[in-house]
């Protein structure tokens, strides 16, 4: 918004109407300011949004003494400026307003996705079979989304799903990798070994992006590994398969975003992230569909379900819950990242995975020692320097 100026030339009045003007500049000046309701906008947040408007220059002498109407005396253009003003600062608080309702709904999807993903893993014993349901319900989502236009459906060419399909994969395997682990540890458990994104993060950056990091961020590794380890030897549910379950599906994770980086940028710069993520969630269902036949069969049938002795309608309903909040909560993060910065949305992420973590261990009763949850906070303090010094720019090579 441009600011605004204003400059006022006063000829000399006759005495005969200076007679009934007794009023000083000061006060003119008083009574002008609060007609045009000038009004100042925190811009504090994320971003400046908005520049204040700049104060009126009035070029008078200190000895004038007059008073004019000041309730018919408003100029134009500070009163358009004083509306806009208005306006712009009610976008803002209704766009930090949003902003916190999808942070909030991040959150809360995540929890839930954790809680009861866990409570089915630990009855049902087929975290492939589980993946692909959790895959089926977001294909079924997007595929509503698109047929009813909430979405507009992609017009994709064979080069463009080429370049999407090794996104796919990654994806497919980082959830499959994720679920196995959280069947076989606890749920804290798992989120403390995912903390460990950021160290491939930068080995498979400076693999096949030949982005060198700084010497912060590389320091930032060490609390993240060292937390890590600390809490792998003291916890109670530590298991060999789940550990390196959770290690692959960071591998995967990153993998994805690498990829991104290296194959989309040419491919796809038109693409949003939204779009991008409906197109590969359906690929990741046409992949995991084929995989759980071939691996674990068609086990998931209420008969199936009987003969194990558990409660099928249990089972279902906690399923969709976990594949509803899986899908949504995924949907709202790419959501969030076209809002703000990716280093807002990494504090954001290091921060969602402190409350599941802490909501997991009060909801399922985990033991913590002390050594262990300080192995788990130093771990996370270092993604969080991690979050903050990656705003340093890598060396490429």
């Amino acid at each position: 918004m441009q600011s605004s100026a204003f400059t006022l030339s006063l000829t000399p009045f006759r005495k005969p109407f200076l007679h009934h003007l007794s009023v000083s500049s000061s006060s003119f000046i008083s009574s002008f300011s609060s007609k045009a309701n000038i009004i100042n906008v925190d811009s504090s947040f994320s971003c400046s949004f908005l520049r204040q408007p700049a104060t009126p220059s009035w070029p008078l002498s200190s000895s004038s003494s007059f008073k004019l109407p000041s309730d018919r005396f408003v100029p134009k253009a500070a009163a358009e400026s004083a509306s806009e003003n208005r306006s712009s600062g009610g976008d803002v608080l209704l766009r930090a307003l949003k902003l916190g309702a999808l942070f909030g709904l991040w959150i809360i999807f995540n929890i839930y996705f954790n809680i009861y993903n866990k409570q089915v893993l630990k009855v049902y014993h087929f975290p492939i079979t589980v993946t692909a349901v959790q895959f089926a319900v977001g294909a079924a989502l997007v595929s509503f989304m698109w047929c009813s236009n909430l979405y507009k459906r992609p017009n994709l060419s064979g080069a463009q799903l080429a370049a999407i399909l090794p996104l796919a994969v990654v994806h497919t395997l980082g959830n499959l990798f994720t679920n196995m682990s959280l069947g076989k540890v606890a749920v804290s458990f798992t989120h403390t070994i995912k903390a460990m994104e950021p160290f491939f993060s930068v080995i498979l950056s400076a693999m096949f992006l030949r982005e060198m990091p700084t010497a912060l961020v590389i320091g930032s590794l060490v609390p993240i590994a060292g937390g890590v380890a600390l809490a792998s030897a003291t916890e109670a549910s530590f298991n060999w398969t789940g550990f390196w379950s959770a290690m692959a599906s960071n591998l995967s994770n990153q993998s994805r975003n690498v990829l991104s980086k290296k194959l989309m940028v040419k491919e796809e710069e038109s693409m949003d992230n939204i779009t991008l993520f409906s197109i590969i969630t359906v690929m990741s269902f046409l992949l995991t569909a084929p995989l759980t036949l071939i691996m674990e069969g068609f086990i998931f049938t209420p008969a199936y379900l009987h003969s194990a002795g558990l409660n099928v309608k249990q089972v279902y309903i906690r399923s969709l819950l976990a594949a509803f909040c899986f899908h949504a909560y995924q949907q709202v993060a790419y959501m969030i990242l076209q809002w703000v910065s990716p280093v807002t949305h990494s504090v954001a992420n290091c921060a969602k995975r402190v409350v599941v973590i802490v909501s997991s261990i009060l909801f399922f009763r985990t033991p913590v020692s002390l050594v262990n949850a300080i192995g788990t906070v130093i771990a996370l303090a270092g993604v969080f320097f991690y979050s903050r010094v990656t705003r340093t720019k890598p060396k490429t090579t």
